[in-house]
């Protein structure tokens, strides 16, 4: 890892040490209450994948209530609000050259919309699902839109904060893939800092790919005993499943696979018309991904054969066509890609980290940074303090316990991206 250039990290302490900055730290300070009030309030609002509208329009109306500008609701349900950027003789720009500073945090959870949302607070603990996931992020990015009403802080590039949509399993990076090939956004976003979850001790600046399918196998189905003989569709999943865990994977790049559903049949006495899976691959290399990929078709292809041949073996009477047809369903396809060590964003990060005296390391992962980081732009994602556990989970909890170090660090990130004029 390259060393912090030495003028970003003198531009971090400058804008550390300035009383605008200062008197930014002292406001955070007090304003634990409020955020904890708006982490509850948000993961009350079901927002399951492909149904976020509710929590959406709650949004909308807390970034109004921050005095963002230009607060809309775009065509797949991602929240919008400018902050304008201010030049050194004090007018404000909505676009300083037309680029932005995006800080942005999925509204979506992995919950079903019958999910009990049964949130709760105890001490300094909230419980309940998605309150750490992604209940920190949003509440740490209404927590820096609520301070740039109160602290005036001059910058130059406008800041665009972003809830968006579709972060979760099947939303497959929906809400960041639509506004990453909008024309308003695509070309005009600099940098984008991504909030998820809680903690201020990573920061992801590779992005892990990966890949999902389902994989439906049909055949003519029937009764176990008049009709014994016909093809399983079953049976070939697993006759597959069999093959592909057999595939050897590198370790660098590392690269996984995972049976996560399987679902078929109706009764122990019934021959399946239909069985299905879904599969996920994922790798820090797109040629494992597709390697991963051809062999799990291979695989599906040889146990169709497979099964269609004993199936004639096993039947005396052919009562009914023995076809069988296999589909596999790309239902998730996440691109990988690297931020390069000299970007301005990794040695703003790394100098705000020095600056806090606050340990982090890189990490690659799956995020909403995937998209721009696939397009060759500058992002990382980055937690919004404090410290949760449960993701995905009904038993999952967020603690309030050093959620300012994790606001300090957000706010001066988004300070020195933007160049902040502070003290000036």
């Amino acid at each position: 890892m390259p060393q912090v250039a030495p003028a970003v990290q003198e531009e971090v302490s400058r804008l550390a040490a300035s009383p605008e900055v200062r008197s930014a730290y002292n406001w955070l300070r007090t304003q634990e209450p409020q955020l904890a009030q708006w982490q509850m309030e948000m993961a009350r609002i079901a927002a399951p994948p492909f149904g976020e509208s509710a929590r959406g329009a709650w949004l909308a109306e807390r970034f109004r209530e921050a005095g963002l500008d230009d607060v809309r609701i775009d065509d797949v349900g991602n929240v919008f609000g400018v902050h304008p950027g201010f030049l050194q003789h004090g007018f404000m720009e909505s676009g300083f050259g037309r680029r932005y500073v995006a800080l942005s945090a999925h509204i979506d959870t992995v919950f079903p919309t019958n999910t009990p949302l049964n949130v709760r607070q105890q001490g300094s603990r909230l419980y309940g699902p998605g309150v750490s996931d992604n209940g920190a992020g949003v509440t740490a990015m209404l927590g820096i839109a609520a301070l740039l009403r109160v602290v005036r802080l001059r910058h130059a590039l406008p800041f665009v904060f972003i809830g968006n949509v579709g972060e979760e399993g099947e939303g497959d990076l929906r809400g960041m893939r639509h506004i990453f090939s909008t024309p308003r956004w695509k070309d005009s976003i600099a940098y984008s800092v991504v909030l998820d979850g809680a903690g201020a001790d990573t920061i992801v600046a590779e992005a892990l790919g990966s890949r999902r399918f389902e994989v439906i196998v049909r055949g003519p189905g029937g009764h176990s005993w008049s009709d014994f003989g016909a093809p399983n569709p079953i049976v070939i999943l697993a006759k597959a499943i069999e093959t592909f865990i057999a595939t050897p994977v590198p370790t660098t790049p590392k690269t996984t696979f995972n049976i996560g559903v399987i679902r078929g049949g109706t009764s122990v006495n019934s021959i399946p018309e239909s069985a299905s899976m879904k599969v996920d691959i994922r790798s820090t290399s797109m040629t494992e991904m597709e390697r991963l990929e051809q062999t799990l078709r291979l695989a599906l292809n040889r146990a169709v054969e497979d099964e269609t041949m004993a199936a004639e073996m096993r039947s005396t009477v052919q009562k009914r066509p023995s076809g069988v047809n296999c589909e596999v369903v790309a239902i998730g396809n996440r691109p990988a890609g690297e931020l390069a060590m000299g970007s301005r964003i990794l040695h703003v990060i790394r100098a705000v980290d020095a600056q806090l005296n606050n340990a982090a390391q890189v990490q690659r992962a799956s995020t909403d940074a995937n998209i721009p980081l696939s397009l060759g732009l500058e992002a990382i994602a980055i937690g919004g303090g404090g410290s949760g556990g449960g993701a995905h989970t009904l038993q999952e909890w967020f603690d309030s316990n050093g959620r300012e170090l994790g606001l300090k660090r957000i706010l001066l990130t988004m300070l020195a991206l933007a160049g902040a004029g502070v003290g000036e």
